[in-house]
């Protein structure tokens, strides 16, 4: 039977696949480290400053996980495709604050303030629903499962921190922009996981060997999901809703 738990399970059971799997899980989340830091550093309001800071040191944790997880499986990191590349095929499409931008030792502005927050808010979304379905996935595995509920949980805090200082802007005024933001944002964020994911699909099946039909019917999933969240998936994205969690990145 074709279904995500069976192809996970299959990507774990090969080293190469697993070796890309969690290479590519630990590039974004050391690269979404790095943004938080230089933004936590430019960013003026210093309250909000430390709640980014702490965001960062959450994801260069995360990236350390995965790397140790590669390590203890006797395999090194390799290189991440350029079409599985999440993170820079957002940046590409203009979402967030671009990595030039984050080289210059200037203050942020309110414009872009919003920018990192509604990147954030959208990409932890997704984060959010990524590491749940790998942790329905590999909840018994004695390796895999213990790090993947420390990241659920702070998966947890950053969705949470994210909804809680959207809102507080919007309640400055801001709203409207916000709005607009994140169905922008969201809207490209649907696109670019769609591509991703059909690029993820080509090289696992280069990888396991996958047959035609098989790969057809994984790419048509892929599609079919584009679908869906394009159509009504991406509300949920842009939506601001009050946080699960009150002042989640602030003790």
């Amino acid at each position: 039977m074709l279904s995500t738990r069976s192809v996970f399970q299959e990507i774990r059971r090969d080293p190469r696949a697993f070796q890309l799997l969690l290479s590519i899980a630990a590039k974004g989340e050391t690269q979404g480290g790095w943004e938080n830091e230089r933004i936590a550093a430019l960013t003026p309001d210093p309250v909000l400053a430390r709640k980014v800071r702490r965001h960062g040191a959450d994801e260069t944790k995360h990236g350390l996980m995965f790397a140790k997880l590669l390590r203890k499986a006797g395999l090194d990191a390799v290189p991440v495709p350029a079409d599985a590349d999440y993170c820079m095929l957002l940046e590409r499409r203009g979402i967030g604050l671009p990595h030039g931008r984050l080289g210059r030792d200037e203050p942020l502005g309110l414009e872009e303030i919003l920018q990192y927050l509604v990147h954030s808010k959208v990409t932890e979304e997704r984060a959010f629903d990524e590491v749940n379905r790998l942790l329905r996935v590999f909840g018994g595995d004695a390796e895999l499962a213990p790090s993947l509920r420390v990241i659920a949980e702070d998966e947890t805090n950053h969705l949470a921190y994210a909804h809680e200082e959207l809102l507080r802007l919007s309640g400055q005024g801001h709203g409207d922009r916000i709005a607009r933001m994140l169905k922008s944002y969201a809207l490209a964020e649907i696109r670019v996981y769609r591509d991703v994911g059909l690029a993820f699909v080509r090289h696992m099946a280069a990888l396991l060997g996958w047959s035609g039909p098989k790969q057809w019917l994984l790419k048509l999933g892929v599609s079919a999901a584009y679908i869906l969240e394009r159509t009504l998936v991406w509300r949920r994205l842009a939506a601001l809703r009050p946080p699960l969690r009150s002042n989640a990145m602030g003790s």
